[in-house]
């Protein structure tokens, strides 16, 4: 569901976005600003959070902006795409800024977890940022590819490849931010699933890999 709402917000932005005559690149970096700017922004507000200003604010606003950002990433595609003015320099600066975006939202959950819970351990974030990475990777990948890396109809996986769309991990955070105690809890469950999945991208393509 939420796929589809980025999808079709996406197409809105790529629309508007044609009638005033911008590029796919021109949507690339208003997301970037958004979301990079919306992590910042979060991080900032920890320390005022901790003295007891209230997190719905911030928490309500993360979701907005969060999600505009990643519906004007799926925009960017689409406007190519529609208009043919792809190309491989605005490919890799979608990707480029695909890890911008997504390395402020890793720091956004790392901030808050060791601001409210920290006893957790300093390595367990530095795990979920690795283990995060391979989200985009193996996305970037399976694009170049026009294939899943994990090619299943097993209940477990495609559960798994649900949970670590975007567009509900961005919606999980944000909504969390209302209760900043539970975001370790959310650190570990999506580093266990991004880990599992990439366990799991490496078990069948080896095994492919290995019968031919």
């Amino acid at each position: 569901m939420l796929t589809m709402l980025d999808q079709y917000g996406g197409a809105v932005f790529a629309y508007l976005a044609w009638r005033f005559g911008l590029k796919p690149t021109h949507l690339t970096l208003v997301g970037l600003l958004l979301g990079a700017g919306t992590s910042a922004g979060v991080i900032a507000y920890v320390p005022l959070a901790r003295d007891g200003a209230p997190w719905w604010p911030v928490a309500l606003g993360a979701l907005v902006l969060w999600q505009a950002s990643y519906m004007l990433d799926c925009a960017d595609g689409q406007l190519a795409r529609a208009t043919g003015t792809g190309s491989d320099s605005g490919a890799r600066v979608d990707i480029l800024c695909d890890v911008v975006i997504q390395s402020s939202v890793v720091a956004v959950v790392v901030a808050v977890t060791d601001a409210y819970t920290p006893s957790v351990p300093a390595w367990a974030g530095a795990a979920f940022a690795a283990v995060w990475m391979t989200n985009l990777v193996t996305s970037v990948m399976a694009k170049g590819d026009d294939v899943s890396l994990v090619k299943s109809d097993n209940l477990v996986i495609r559960l798994i490849k649900l949970v670590r769309d975007y567009g509900f991990v961005i919606t999980v955070i944000a909504l969390v931010l209302l209760l900043p105690e539970a975001m370790a809890a959310v650190m570990l469950f999506f580093g266990a699933v991004n880990a599992l999945f990439l366990l799991a991208s490496i078990a069948a393509n080896t095994r492919t890999s290995l019968r031919q």
